[in-house]
């Protein structure tokens, strides 16, 4: 997921805050000093970075946790958009070459990137978000992103006053699709009357689906006039948008994803309608892989993130599903149990 793209051609560095080359056109936050032995910690945020409220953000809770309990040093670079392979590379040698250990690179935009710099540096433990690495020095973070949606799916269902749905995708690509094939899994299992329309911002290699609100509002607008009174955006930043255009009708609810949207400061004024988000833990996973470099047993291999073992959830934030909170539990214990088996694509 991602966000509104924040990307300046150069970037404020201070102690705490920023720094940005011009000649790579990323943004960069580094802590303050550099001690010697001291833990350093090396973070490449997809586009839109830290304070996207969304994918980056949980990731960078991760991190600030590990900061403060480890007292390690930081660094943190975000992608731009339209960028090519050769700067996510680049990106990640340059945190590798700087000592940080680990380097995480987040999202799987970065699979091809991470694979050829992690070979090169095989002293250096990385870690990557949502996508599965080769590299024997790689912690791959993934998730069960079409569990959590399935439990969205049950909601919007069960709010909906007519059984009408809608999905907006991001970026059409599988991992996207995960979200769009539980959410409608778990609509139409719970009401097989309903209807779920389902619509992706943009295709392939353009990634600009996961930064545009514009595009979000427009996209649920649409929806919206069809008749959906639930509308779940799996869109990084667009969603924001999305959000923004189901708070201006009234008896419609929005469904956040990644972070729990209802506290995002920037959404405050939306929150009333926010019914729930989908919780994808990034920062749990990012701990967890710091604190096995921390302790000298570095993660590696695949780590997957269940809805048994939180790794994906529904929040509660306004007590909006407290109502049905019973069905969205008995839904999460046939998952976890395998009663209930989530499709991956739709």
């Amino acid at each position: 997921m991602r966000r509104v793209s924040k990307i300046t051609a150069a970037c404020t560095v201070t102690a705490a805050l920023a720094f940005t080359a011009t000649a790579c056109g990323e943004s960069s936050t580094e802590s303050s000093g550099s001690d010697k032995g001291k833990m350093k910690i090396g973070m490449a945020y997809d586009v839109g970075g830290r304070g996207d409220n969304s994918f980056n953000d949980s990731a960078a809770r991760g991190l600030d946790k590990a900061k403060s309990e480890f007292g390690a040093e930081t660094k943190e670079l975000t992608a731009k958009t339209g960028e090519t392979p050769a700067d996510r590379e680049q990106r990640l040698e340059s945190l590798a070459e700087g000592g940080y250990n680990p380097v995480v690179a987040v999202g799987f935009a970065y699979k091809d990137a991470v694979d050829k710099i992690a070979a090169k540096y095989p002293k250096v433990n990385f870690g990557l978000v949502d996508s599965v690495a080769t590299a024997k020095n790689v912690d791959s973070i993934v998730f069960t992103e079409e569990q959590g949606s399935y439990l969205a799916g049950v909601a919007a269902a069960l709010k909906s006053k007519d059984g009408q749905v809608g999905f907006i995708g991001g970026v059409d690509l599988p991992l996207i699709k995960k979200f769009a094939a539980g959410f409608q899994q778990g609509v139409m299992e719970t009401n097989p009357k309903a209807k779920v329309q389902i619509q992706y911002l943009s295709t392939g290699s353009d990634l600009s689906g996961f930064g545009s609100p514009d595009k979000g509002m427009a996209a649920a607008k649409g929806m919206l006039d069809k008749g959906a009174d639930v509308i779940f955006a799996a869109a990084g930043g667009s969603g924001a948008g999305s959000i923004e255009a189901v708070a201006g009708k009234k008896g419609a609810w929005s469904i956040g994803v990644d972070s729990d949207q209802a506290l995002d400061p920037s959404l405050a004024k939306y929150k009333d309608t926010i019914m729930t988000s989908v919780v994808k833990n990034v920062d749990g996973g990012v701990y967890d892989l710091v604190k096995s470099v921390k302790d000298g047993k570095p993660l590696t291999g695949t780590q997957t993130y269940t809805l048994a073992k939180d790794g994906v959830s529904l929040t509660t934030t306004g007590d909006h599903i407290k109502d049905i909170q019973a069905k969205l539990d008995e839904a999460k214990k046939k998952i976890a149990d395998g009663t209930i088996k989530v499709k991956t694509t739709t």
